[in-house]
């Protein structure tokens, strides 16, 4: 996606020059904005952010025409959260107030993005789109390891919330659901982030077990290779209307850490096939070496067993797994044995959702580090396409088609 500069559109007129000062003593830039229009949506290819709410919603729609009203009144909230502005002083106190007040009178885009995808039960009889769902798009089913939680499953819609600061996330949230509460409710809600460190200095991030994750990730610049492995084209024979979208598998992985943390290193690093604090192959020197596992046949260096070896076996391409992940660690409380409750929000978007998130779970499904993992919850949903910066909503060539 683009990337703007909000003073470059010329926005100081807008009375956001005391938000724009007090940025550049911080860390980051609250008013770097990024398009939310385009043939695809942001969120999915765009640079990682250090804050992320994902949430799922179930619609009450009643029926298509409202579902439109729905699709509509998030686009609308969309392209206003997305932009700078400055908000007027509130004219009564005898109404609710028009919004939250979390952000003052000046909004910054704060590199916000805010990605919808639809689920598979949104294909039911309600609206009629049972022929139009995407031919990929199922419920999530359980794996071997899974322990699902009803409560943290499923959900008609997706909206996934990133920016570079919590506040902004919420403040998005708070409004979508003020504007939309109407045709949804929400089903479930895990707030996600990643180390400010990691995002300020354009490294792997690094999860909660201390080791990096994202290693190997295909290049969100290399359009040729999101296409083969992130966007729907014409090569995957969906429906139209989906061109341009995308699967989002999403799984709530609950980790296990104080047992983690009694393992030795090199348990650690053998189950993950790198070492901890480089993140390199194991036997190699740097993060990006290639673990160069023809050389390793029988798995003395890196064991089969690894993670790395089972999600990514580099045999005979080099992306086996087609998807692409985004993931952010996730940190709720306590549980009611006394451990505490924390973990990865793992998030893969790929343009054929058995080839990506399936296969690599099944190649994955027994491994060692199942021990310290117990995914309970999630859902499988289909990102929809972009829309054009007028006159157009997220959901219109579904609708329409």
């Amino acid at each position: 996606m683009k990337m703007l500069l909000a003073g470059s559109l010329g926005m100081t007129g807008l009375g956001i020059s005391n938000t724009a000062s007090a940025a550049a003593t911080c860390s980051h830039d609250y008013n770097q904005a990024v398009d939310y229009w385009g043939r695809h949506q942001a969120g999915v290819i765009t640079p990682d952010t250090k804050e992320a709410i994902f949430v799922a919603f179930n619609v009450t729609a009643r029926d298509k025409t409202q579902l439109q009203q729905l699709l509509q009144l998030i686009s609308q909230r969309i392209a206003f959260l997305t932009r700078p502005q400055t908000l007027s002083a509130d004219k009564t106190d005898q109404l609710p107030p028009p919004e939250s007040g979390l952000l003052g009178h000046n909004l910054a885009p704060d590199s916000l993005t805010i990605t919808v995808a639809v689920g598979a039960s949104l294909f039911d009889q309600r609206f009629g789109l049972a022929q139009q769902k995407p031919k990929k798009l199922i419920p999530m089913p359980r794996f071997p390891n899974d322990r699902l939680e009803k409560s943290w499953c499923g959900g008609d819609l997706s909206i996934q919330f990133c920016a570079n600061s919590r506040e902004s996330v919420i403040y998005a949230l708070r409004d979508i659901i003020h504007h939309c509460n109407r045709y949804m409710v929400p089903l479930w809600k895990m707030d996600g982030f990643l180390p400010a460190r990691d995002i300020d200095h354009h490294s792997t991030a690094i999860n909660l077990f201390g080791f990096k994750d994202g290693t190997g990730n295909a290049a969100i610049t290399d359009s040729k290779l999101m296409d083969e492995l992130v966007w729907v084209t014409a090569n995957n024979h969906e429906p139209a209307w989906c061109l341009g979208g995308s699967y989002q598998a999403i799984r709530l992985i609950r980790f296990n850490v104080e047992f983690w943390d009694r393992t030795p290193l090199e348990d650690q690093e053998n189950d993950f096939g790198r070492y901890k604090s480089s993140g390199a192959p194991i036997g190699m020197k740097h993060e990006m070496d290639d673990p160069q596992m023809k050389r390793d046949p029988h798995g003395d260096r890196i064991l089969f067993d690894s993670h790395m070896r089972r999600a990514e076996p580099r045999i005979p391409e080099r992306h086996v797994a087609k998807l692409r992940r985004r993931s952010f660690s996730y940190s709720l409380g306590v549980l009611p044995s006394g451990q505490l409750d924390m973990g990865l929000i793992f998030v893969a978007y790929q343009n054929d959702l058995k080839k990506g998130f399936i296969d690599t779970q099944n190649r994955l499904n027994g491994e060692p580090l199942e021990r310290y993992i117990k995914p309970f919850g999630g859902g499988f949903y289909f990102v929809l396409p972009g829309m054009a910066r007028d006159n157009d909503y997220l959901g219109k060539q579904l609708l329409e088609s």
